[in-house]
């Protein structure tokens, strides 16, 4: 009999509506509003609002850690896209964000690791900002969100990286599509592959690998020894795709992920792990030492390589 799985999460929001911006938001409803009535329903762009409100609902990840504890999610990665420099209607800046997620982690110790974001444009104070979360914080790894207008190996990100490259830090980009207010295009997967190349010693992850571009990422997974990719989306595109996933040979490179808050509408933590066993994510063929590493041993590799906490272990 198969034991329950030891599982890290490492893709996850704090559930707040200071983390998305009013317009971020909008763009999501109208997606939603879409859909809903497309299947007949009564849905007006108000009540589909109020919906999505309600899943915002948990600023101290209180509600998060308890529906955790009954998925048997011992840690998860808390990602800080910064929003604040595209969409002007933000309600914090990315400093006040950044400091929220301090207070999170001090709140439920050893639950929650970060991956804070900084828009490269912001100059030399985005990058003092991000080495105080990285330094003080003790914070894990960056956050990038390219649809806000920037590519993974612009060059304005390169004093990240090589903050990251210091500390033995991961970077996980979002990649593909967003809230319509957002670009799509240049947040193709490919264009992290100069970034790779040019830091060896940093590990990429892109997010929603699954689900955005699967054929480019796993190419880039199988041909770049320091690219990942997280499963977090597969609650909406199905598990057929993670099937196929598993079948590449990069089960070494494959990080479980949900996207809290994202798919709440659809149940609980515990209903979102269970349904990869019960919609057949797994092949019959994949062994129980691959499926440690997606739900857990490839996280724990990646967020083990930083120095400033290894040095205090």
């Amino acid at each position: 009999m198969t034991s329950a799985p030891e599982i890290i999460d490492f893709h996850c929001h704090i559930a707040s509506e200071m983390c998305f911006p009013r317009s971020f938001q909008s763009g999501v409803v109208d997606n939603m509003t879409v859909a809903l009535a497309s299947q007949g329903l009564p849905v007006t762009k108000d009540k589909v609002a109020k919906m999505h409100a309600g899943t915002l609902n948990d600023p101290l990840c209180d509600e998060l850690v308890k529906q955790m504890d009954e998925a048997g999610i011992k840690e998860s990665v808390l990602l800080v896209p910064d929003f604040t420099y595209a969409l002007k209607d933000s309600t914090h800046t990315i400093a006040e964000i950044i400091d929220h997620h301090k207070a999170v982690v001090d709140r439920h110790p050893g639950r929650f690791r970060v991956l804070v974001g900084v828009d490269p444009r912001w100059g030399k104070d985005g990058i003092a900002l991000f080495e105080k979360a990285i330094v003080e914080y003790r914070f894990d790894g960056m956050k990038l969100y390219p649809p806000c207008g920037y590519k993974l190996s612009d060059d304005q990100l390169y004093p990240y990286y090589e903050i990251c490259s210091q500390y033995g830090l991961p970077v996980l980009s979002h990649i593909g599509a967003t809230s319509p207010v957002l670009d799509f295009e240049i947040a193709q997967p490919i264009f992290v592959d100069k970034a790779a190349k040019d830091f060896p010693g940093v590990d990429f992850v892109l997010a929603h690998g699954s689900v955005h571009y699967p054929d480019e990422c796993a190419m880039l997974c199988n041909n770049r020894p320091n690219i990942y990719i997280d499963v977090s989306g597969y609650e909406a595109a199905g598990t057929a795709a993670l099937n196929t996933l598993f079948r590449r040979g990069i089960n070494h490179k494959i990080l479980f992920g949900t996207d809290w808050p994202v798919f709440r509408l659809q149940g609980r933590q515990t209903d979102l792990v269970e349904k990869l066993t019960k919609e057949g994510a797994f092949p019959e063929t994949m062994s129980e030492a691959d499926r440690a590493l997606f739900f857990h041993k490839n996280a724990e590799r990646l967020l083990g390589k930083n120095t400033l906490k290894s040095s205090e272990r």
